[in-house]
């Protein structure tokens, strides 16, 4: 959050673009499952739920170099493919990204 609060204007609206770009060629191609940024670490709630009672906190819980920032949900045929899409994300230049396959469950 850091880097892009310290971003010129005219530099964030680059990168911004770059991500619409990518987006907009993933949902063209049906690879786009879906995705959303999200509002910063510090407007975070935590949740936790111990013998049946919820608490809740203001986050975030913890200061951390990295921040989830958004996600994608994409289509791809392997790993290969998920890390050659998402090299073309500007967070890739930037920080990082995380890519990982989703888990999906049988139902009983």
């Amino acid at each position: 959050e850091k880097l892009f609060d310290a971003m010129p204007k005219d530099e964030f609206d680059r990168v911004l673009g770059e991500y619409f770009a990518v987006d907009e060629d993933l949902r063209r191609r049906g690879q786009m499952l879906g995705g959303q940024a999200l509002q910063p670490a510090s407007t975070a709630t935590l949740l936790r739920v111990r013998d049946g009672r919820a608490s809740l906190t203001d986050g975030p819980y913890i200061e951390t170099k990295e921040q989830l920032g958004g996600f994608m949900l994409i289509e791809a045929r392997d790993l290969d493919e998920a890390v050659a899409i998402m090299s073309r994300i500007p967070t890739a230049r930037l920080g990082c990204i995380e890519v990982r396959p989703i888990l999906e469950f049988e139902r009983p």
